[in-house]
């Protein structure tokens, strides 16, 4: 039975540990995007920096810094030089404001002539003028950000490398499980992270590539540009790569051209969104067979919570409140014991690493 003067101790550490752990949470908002793209990308490289660690014997400053460096050149690199150019033409368009209101008066003109609506009303030609600067600022802050966390995520990157072992050690401890739960709740982890950070980005190029066929062969102007934000596009469920083949096709109809028009409707509705199914069909049944229900609300999850990243951690979120729901069933509800409450691994872990880390301890 506890006194009170160490119920008080209990309590009052309890609250200042959460009090403590909202205040920084709330700080490091802004950082969210380096924090949780570290933590990806180490997701991806801890094998490779326990293979030079530990089997091949090298410092792990050594191991870190080389690993930081293959993270630099195919992870950051590609994507920044993306970001660029999609936020490079964006900028032509808020500093040249007529490259985009030619084109508007040109569809608006096809639609007047199509419909006998008039999309440049005074009040629409207002909006659209007043949202151009804002476009513009909103591109500068998302630049800056994207560069601070950027930063944060290299920072993060090369010390999570150092104490990984330590670090997932750590993290099992402190769950509310015994050992055996508690290295299947990380090991889940890893297999979503590692799958939605494989799959998704092979997705997006693998669609990308193919609709950027598509437009080159259906006459779309600027198809690189196009294919760039179809890759973006299937980040977002249910509606995905549509939202940018689909409006090409009925503008390529406006203007006269239907045959291209129907074509490119055609080839996006039978063959880029194919190749989503395709895809995620081989990849996701090879590492985590995650339902496609799960990947779909995690993302809407996600995107509103943590941005960007939130293609990853939504659905790892959603699929971990189904597994702790699906551990408190089993355990306390049909009463099975913790040899059963999960299946053999399907996916080899590092655990060989944990034993050594222990053995030199």
């Amino acid at each position: 039975m506890l006194s009170m003067r160490e119920k008080y101790w209990h309590y009052s550490l309890f609250v200042l540990i959460v009090g403590l752990g909202v205040t920084i949470f709330v700080e490091l908002t802004p950082f969210l995007g380096g924090l949780l793209g570290a933590v990806t990308i180490y997701v991806l490289l801890r094998r490779q920096m326990w293979f030079l660690s530990e089997r091949r014997r090298w410092r792990r400053s050594l191991a870190a810094s080389l690993l930081l460096g293959e993270a630099v050149l195919f992870f950051l690199v590609p994507i920044s030089l993306i970001i660029w150019m999609v936020v490079d033409r964006i900028q032509g368009v808020t500093l040249d404001p007529d490259s985009i209101i030619a084109p508007v008066k040109h569809v608006a003109g096809l639609i007047r002539e199509k419909t006998g609506y008039d999309m440049l009303q005074e009040s629409n030609v207002r909006s659209l003028m007043a949202f151009i600067p804002r476009m513009g600022q909103w591109i500068v802050s998302g630049l800056f950000d994207f560069g601070v966390n950027i930063v944060v995520l290299l920072f993060v990157l090369y010390f999570m490398l150092i104490g990984g072992l330590r670090m997932e050690a750590y993290c099992r401890e402190i769950l509310p499980f015994n050992r055996r739960t508690a290295r299947n709740v990380m090991r889940e982890i890893h297999m979503i992270v590692r799958s939605n950070a494989i799959v998704i980005p092979l997705l997006a190029v693998s669609q990308g590539i193919v609709a950027y066929v598509g437009y080159l062969a259906f006459g779309v102007p600027a198809p690189l540009f196009w294919g760039v934000l179809t890759c973006f596009s299937t980040i977002l469920p249910i509606v995905g790569t549509a939202l940018v083949w689909l409006p090409l096709a009925f503008y390529m109809g406006l203007d006269g051209n239907w045959g291209q028009g129907i074509g490119l409707a055609m080839y996006g509705g039978l063959v880029i969104t194919q190749v989503d199914n395709l895809v995620r069909m081989i990849m996701q049944k090879k590492m985590a067979d995650t339902h496609p229900l799960v990947t779909i609300f995690g993302v809407f999850i996600g995107l509103s919570l943590f941005g960007f990243m939130g293609v990853i951690f939504g659905p790892l979120m959603l699929a971990m409140f189904i597994f702790c729901v699906n551990l408190f069933k089993r355990r306390y509800l049909d009463g099975k014991p913790d040899r059963q409450l999960f299946v053999p691994e399907t996916v080899p872990d590092i655990e060989p690493s944990f034993r050594t880390f222990y053995h030199k301890k």
